[in-house]
């Protein structure tokens, strides 16, 4: 079962955003969520698989070896639910251990009706679990979902793979507080976060050989032309990843190949030749920086397991 938010609602979002973004003076900029349309969310899906981007890998092969020790911490929790589901592969090992001790509710968040679909096919065959899906963002989703727990079970909120690096710090660590608000003193939040790594290694997993991740970040120029009849020339962008080293983020970045116009709706946005969209960052941790998160966010961080092969992480936290 898949509970809608209106389809107005998220074009006039949309628009807003979009306006917003380009018309500011110095960088401009898209929010990352839109990158993830029905067409984006396949292609990113089609990215976790490449050999250049081991961070999907190495989050599965934790919760493969560990969702029985992940599973001892939650005997009584009888809803998952996750913040940016996509296709819910990495999510089985975790329904599978958990679903062993009793029956429960499983929720994704995605903004993607296509991804929630997936998802639902993907796991639809778990015995004793029963699936909601929310098509809405995170903190809303997430509120809805908790709205319909049973009185005595607890509720565990996954957020994995590296979303939360997807915001600065800062913003990060008020998504933490703002999700420990919406959930009770017991609950949990297993949160994943990709770690420092080689510079050479970090660029190409964001600009892969076979170009991927560019299509991925070009595809946010074409919703637009598609959605908002939007005129972007789509071969006149190119896609641009770097590394922050102060901010110890990439960034993804579409350029201006020349100085252009680009009309959407009755608006219209000017570019000088190299000059960027900025569309998404992606932040990396030290391996003790979740315990501090958890401290300062209303958490404990109880447990960590950590994939060496890659260099990511997935956190325990308890709502204290």
């Amino acid at each position: 079962m898949l509970v809608r938010d209106s389809a107005i609602q998220r074009v006039d979002s949309f628009v807003h955003d979009v306006r917003d973004g380009l018309g500011q003076a110095g960088q401009k900029t898209l929010p990352s969520k839109y990158l993830y349309d029905d067409i984006g969310s396949a292609l990113f899906e089609a990215i976790t698989r490449l050999p250049e981007y081991g961070l999907t890998r190495a989050e599965e092969r934790i919760l493969l070896h560990h969702s029985s020790d992940i599973a001892q911490f939650l005997a009584a929790h009888g809803m998952v639910v996750e913040l940016g589901s996509g296709s819910g592969r990495k999510t089985r090992q975790i329904l599978e251990s958990l679903a062993h001790h009793q029956s429960m509710t499983y929720c994704p968040i995605e903004i993607s009706s296509a991804a929630l679909v997936s998802c639902e096919r993907e796991l639809d065959d778990l015995a004793h679990v029963s699936i909601l899906g929310f098509e809405a963002e995170y903190l809303d989703g997430l509120s809805r979902a908790v709205a319909r727990r049973r009185s005595e079970a607890a509720v565990m909120v996954l957020f994995l793979g590296s979303s939360i690096g997807n915001f600065d710090r800062a913003v990060a660590e008020d998504i933490l507080r703002r999700i420990r608000h919406i959930i009770q003193p017991g609950d949990t939040l297993l949160l994943g976060t990709d770690l420092e790594k080689p510079l050479a290694r970090l660029i190409a997993a964001y600009d892969d050989s076979l170009g991927l991740t560019e299509a991925f970040n070009r595809n946010l120029l074409a919703r637009i032309n598609r959605e908002l009849g939007g005129d972007f020339d789509l071969s006149s962008f190119e896609h641009v990843a770097l590394y922050n080293s102060r901010e110890r983020r990439i960034e993804m970045h579409l350029r201006s190949m020349r100085d252009q116009t680009v009309r959407i709706e009755d608006a219209i946005f000017a570019f000088r030749g190299d000059e960027t969209i900025w569309t998404e960052s992606c932040h990396k941790y030290g391996v003790h920086e979740p315990m501090e998160m958890a401290a300062r966010t209303g958490f404990q961080c109880v447990a960590q397991w950590v994939d060496e092969a890659w260099g990511f992480a997935e956190n325990l936290f308890i709502a204290i």
